[in-house]
């Protein structure tokens, strides 16, 4: 609602390792959509009982198209995707699988923003998260390159937060295995992988502000990284 207040069409939910939010948000938006399709319809109708006149009246087909065309922009966009966890390279784990279920180190994974681009994307998103549970979940239900690589059409993907694997190699003054790792999504995703900023202060009692200080070094990494890709 606060969405559609401030004028935005889309919003996507990315749960943590999960997609079970996802029902209940598209049919939340489906309800909100509601009204505008009611008057996409109506106007529709209008439209071709215009062209369909014996002798169409040019101003009032071109000013109903116009209403139209600004109805359609109001239509709200879910957007389905997942903020999934990928499996680490570790020393007991150096290829990074999701298969190893051994060594806390092995425990979680880097963060990764995986978003459905349209219908074939979420069947994939959807078999990548189910994966992860089935067969990758070690404290974490872990995805990795290799889920990535077999499901990657129709996917769009963003770098993530200081948790992600890129974010985590600039922190950790590591610029190029940053790079490689930018490089490896980009020739997999090609213009639909996002070098991801966040730059987030916070009021809130008890909040952590030190994650804000933490994000304004990696924020120039993340830059110097698209200059260069």
């Amino acid at each position: 609602d606060k969405a559609i207040a401030n004028g935005m069409r889309g919003l996507a939910i990315t749960d943590h390792g999960n997609m079970f939010g996802i029902k209940e948000f598209y049919d939340y938006v489906d309800k909100k959509n509601g009204k505008v399709r009611d008057e996409i319809k109506s106007m529709e109708a209008e439209l071709s009982g215009l062209k369909e006149a014996a002798s169409p009246d040019a101003a009032a087909v071109a000013d109903c198209e116009a209403r139209l065309e600004a109805a359609k922009k109001k239509i709200f966009k879910p957007i389905f995707g997942c903020e999934v966890y990928v499996a680490r390279q570790t020393a007991t784990n150096p290829t990074g699988s999701r298969l190893v279920h051994e060594h806390k180190e092995n425990g979680s994974g880097y963060h990764l923003i995986l978003l459905a681009k349209n219908e074939k994307g979420y069947h994939n998103l959807c078999k990548i998260v189910s994966s992860a549970w089935i067969d990758g979940n070690y404290y974490r239900p872990r995805i990795d390159r290799e889920l990535l690589e077999k499901y990657h059409e129709g996917l769009i993907v963003s770098s993530a937060c200081l948790a992600g694997e890129v974010p985590k190699a600039i922190a950790s003054n590591d610029f190029e295995k940053a790079k490689a790792a930018v490089m490896w999504y980009r020739n997999l995703f090609g213009d639909d992988y996002y070098l991801e900023i966040q730059r987030h202060q916070t009021d809130k009692p008890g909040g952590d502000r030190s994650v804000y200080e933490q994000q304004l070094p990696v924020n120039e990494g993340i830059l110097r990284l698209a200059a260069e890709t």
